[in-house]
C-alpha cells in the first residue's frame, strides 16, 4: 500500500532508513560510545547513524565515527548487513583500524572508551544489532577469519517498536 496524490497521481514512497556504522578497533580493543541521546540514553553502542543524501556508505560511516567519537579511521572494510524490518532499517557495519588514540565524545556521546573484548558491557548495549555485530566480530577475531555477514534482526518479545535496531 502506497500513498498516491489524488490530483497528480505521484506516488509517495516510504522506504527503509539506511544506517551506517563502524567497529573501530586497535590492538584487540574496540571503541564504543555511550549514548547522550534517546533512544537508549546512557547505553553503549558502536558509532553509527543515518546515511545522508549524497554520501557513500563508507563516507557516512566515517562521518558518524568522527561525529560521535572524534576518531580517525583507516580503511573501512564492509563487515555486516542487518535487515531490521520491524523498525524499517537496514544497517551496514564496517570495521576499521583506529589511526590514533586521540578521540573524544561528540555531542551525541557521553563518553567514548576502548574496551578489551572481555570487558565489553554486554548487558548495557543500546541495541540488539550492536550486540549481534560485536558478538560476530569477537567470534571472527577469535577464529582469525573475518567474512561478510548478512543477518535479520527480529523483534524480541517485549521489545518496544519505537526502539531502533
Amino acid at each position: 500500500m502506497r500513498y498516491t496524490c489524488d490530483s497528480c497521481g505521484a506516488i509517495h514512497y516510504q522506504n527503509p532508513k539506511v544506517v551506517v556504522g563502524c567497529i573501530p578497533h586497535r590492538q584487540g580493543r574496540i571503541l564504543l560510545c555511550r549514548r547522550a541521546i534517546e533512544p537508549r540514553y546512557g547505553r553503549w553502542t558502536l558509532p553509527a547513524g543515518y546515511l545522508e543524501n549524497g554520501e557513500t556508505l563508507a563516507e557516512g560511516a566515517r562521518r558518524e565515527t568522527q561525529e560521535e567519537a572524534g576518531a580517525v579511521l583507516g580503511e573501512l572494510i564492509p563487515y555486516g548487513l542487518y535487515n531490521i524490518c520491524h523498525v524499517n532499517q537496514i544497517y551496514l557495519m564496517f570495521r576499521a583500524q583506529l589511526h590514533e588514540l586521540d578521540f573524544a565524545p561528540g555531542t551525541e556521546s557521553l563518553e567514548v572508551r576502548l574496551f578489551a573484548e572481555n570487558d565489553i558491557p554486554w548487558t548495557d548495549l543500546a541495541f540488539p544489532v550492536i550486540e549481534r555485530t560485536l558478538a560476530r566480530y569477537v567470534a571472527d577475531r577469535t577464529g582469525g577469519n573475518f567474512s561478510f555477514h548478512i543477518e535479520d534482526i527480529v523483534r524480541r518479545m517485549g521489545q518496544q517498536s519505537a526502539e531502533s535496531g
